[in-house]
């Protein structure tokens, strides 16, 4: 029976907890808005979808 690759499991947790950070400082840096006191739209009230929008030239 082959024996564990114990390096390699160790560097895939490390590669993770590397990813893992950079996505949590991304969502810092782009996540909150420098004002506070201004109320922030919910992303589904402020782009219509697809559907609700209607044609996007009109048909003659």
């Amino acid at each position: 029976m082959a024996t564990p690759n114990y390096s390699y499991e160790k560097r895939q947790r490390e590669l993770a907890k590397k990813r893992k950070a950079e996505e949590k400082r991304q969502r810092k840096l782009n996540g909150k808005p420098a004002d506070d006191s201004t109320p922030a739209e919910p992303d589904s009230l402020a782009q219509p979808e697809a559907g609700d929008a209607g044609p996007a030239e009109p048909q003659t």
